[in-house]
């Protein structure tokens, strides 16, 4: 595949992430540098960034930190584009056979994930102590709780309160913990979805878990293992000195030392402008996990599940391994490479298991693990889902003969955008400052161009004023645009319901794609039954 080379080969020196670009378009594809370079160029590559800045260059643009999240520009080679979903024709499932009720809209997309029933195969997160989650919380949250999907805060968040109140080095009171799952609560109806706490190394030891449990009545457990930052535990920018001074004193990993007098002073004459901020990585081990999860049942955890990165595949089996012993509910994969903080760009682009490669491995460990009578969690799913096509693949190829495996998927950074750009074309509407063509198309207010705010209106009364607008397009993306169009891909399909679409619902378009997943060509599908009807 050429093309993918050409392309992979482009950013090397050149990364919109890190705001760096060559001075020519046909750079070397060995080292993705400018074939000729110049003394007097007045741009900044990977390279001429890393002289003056250094370890900065590592990051997705600094100053965008708190307003941005960031992805991989590599193509990995395998993706959910390669594959296709199965059109029928004659067979009816899950529906009434008749062509008045058969229709698209009457599809079900419901589902379970460790017990928690979701009116769409959406869980939202980890959106933890990064200053996007923290700016865009209401519309995240009740955006969720609206739309009847998780949404999971992710770590740290208590750690990184300055008003979080410690004693004897347990938290004993968190407004902004507080807050985030209120705001979910108050909007929820009770059933459908849930607010998850995410739990790191630096949690567990302030006693976070307890504290949900037992003061904010959390009922949502989320163990994490060691995938903060792609692998290398979670990381924040810090703008103000006294805060990371107060992180390191709470015992979080602060770089540059805050506390050195020479770095206090380059900071305050703007040699630099943040400080970062990183956690430690969890190192699991058998016996304390699996005694760790009794733990958190007896504190009151209703249901608990474990989130963890895209590592090797003996990784993969260890997890899954440890996963059934526990009886964990469900586990959450997160295939490379996306992120809602600062993981570093190189990371992101060239470590880890892109999510298609990833779910085979999550499968074949599942497999065993059934045949061998086993328990087996809720799979769930994660990296670069944006759409309802991709949720339906990810669905229909872990359907062996007795239902799904993966029964929904983790979105990140789709929900963020959703969120921020409804934010900010609020902001542009109060300001009488939307783009000219949008507003004659759509309206110029917001009970305009939010094509769900009638609906909303109507199922809320009084309630509605007090929706943020950000969380009505949170809930327009997930319910009205992913929702709906996955009904439409399982009439497609002719399965009425989510829980029946299965692995030949399917067709590789590629022989990687065929390779790895084991799903078949076009042109070697039901070439018996053509010769049979036929015949």
């Amino acid at each position: 595949m050429p093309e993918r080379v050409d392309r992979n080969s482009a950013y090397l020196n050149g990364k919109s992430t890190c705001g760096t670009q060559t001075r020519v378009r046909d750079t070397s594809p060995t080292s993705g540098m400018c074939p000729i370079c110049i003394r007097d160029c007045p741009f900044l590559c990977e390279i001429s960034l890393s002289t003056f800045r250094g370890r900065e260059a590592l990051y997705p643009e600094p100053l965008q930190f708190g307003y941005s999240t960031a992805g991989a520009l590599k193509d990995f080679g395998l993706d959910w584009s390669h594959f296709n979903i199965q059109a029928s024709l004659f067979e009816v499932h899950g529906i009434e056979a008749d062509s008045d009720v058969a229709l698209f809209h009457n599809a079900n997309v419901e589902t379970k994930v460790a017990g928690i029933p979701l009116k769409v195969p959406i869980l939202t997160g980890a959106f933890g102590s990064t200053e996007v989650a923290r700016l865009n919380w209401d519309g995240l949250a009740i955006g969720a709780a609206i739309s009847g999907a998780v949404v999971t805060i992710g770590e740290n968040v208590c750690g990184m309160d300055r008003e979080s109140k410690i004693e004897n080095g347990k938290i004993v009171e968190s407004q902004e913990l507080k807050r985030r799952v209120d705001a979910f609560r108050k909007f929820w109806d009770g059933k459908y979805g849930e607010v998850v706490v995410q739990t790191n190394v630096e949690d567990q030891r302030l006693g976070i878990d307890v504290y949900a449990l037992s003061k904010l009545e959390a009922n949502v457990i989320e163990r994490k293992w060691g995938q903060g930052a792609k692998a290398i535990g979670g990381e924040v920018r810090i703008r103000n000195l006294d805060k990371a001074i107060m992180l390191k004193k709470r015992g979080y990993i602060v770089i540059p030392d805050p506390e050195d007098p020479t770095i206090q002073q380059a900071f305050k004459d703007g040699v630099f402008k943040s400080f970062e901020r990183h956690s430690r990585v969890g190192m699991p081990k058998q016996k304390d996990f699996l005694e760790d999860i009794d733990w958190l049942r007896q504190q009151g955890a209703k249901h608990v599940i474990l989130k963890t990165g895209a590592y090797r595949p003996s990784a993969v089996a260890f997890t899954m391994k440890l996963a059934s012993e526990a009886k964990i509910e469900a586990v959450t994969f997160d295939g490379a490479g996306g992120g809602t903080g600062m993981s570093p760009v190189p990371m992101m682009d060239e470590m880890s298991v892109p999510t298609v490669y990833l779910e085979s491995m999550v499968l074949k460990c599942a497999r065993i693990l059934e045949k061998k009578g086993k328990f087996v969690p809720d799979l769930v799913m994660a990296g670069g889902f944006i759409s309802e096509t991709q949720i339906f693949k990810a669905m229909a190829l872990s359907n062996f003969g007795n239902g799904p495996m993966v029964k929904a998927v983790l979105m990140g950074r789709s929900p963020l955008t959703a969120v921020m750009k409804a934010n900010y074309f609020r902001q542009l509407s109060e300001e009488g400052k939307l783009p000219r063509t949008f507003a004659k198309r759509y309206g110029e207010t917001p009970d305009k161009f939010y094509i769900a705010a009638p609906e909303l209106k109507e199922k809320y009364g009084e309630q509605f004023k007090d929706i943020p607008w950000e969380a009505i397009g949170l809930h327009t993306y997930l319910t009205d645009r992913v929702g709906v169009g996955l009904m439409q891909l399982l009439a497609g399909a002719r399965k009425w319901k989510l829980d029946l679409i299965d692995r030949k619902d399917l067709m590789a378009l590629s022989e990687r794609a065929a390779t790895v997943t084991g799903i078949p060509l076009p042109e070697e599908i039901e070439q018996d039954a053509m010769e049979r009807i036929l015949e």
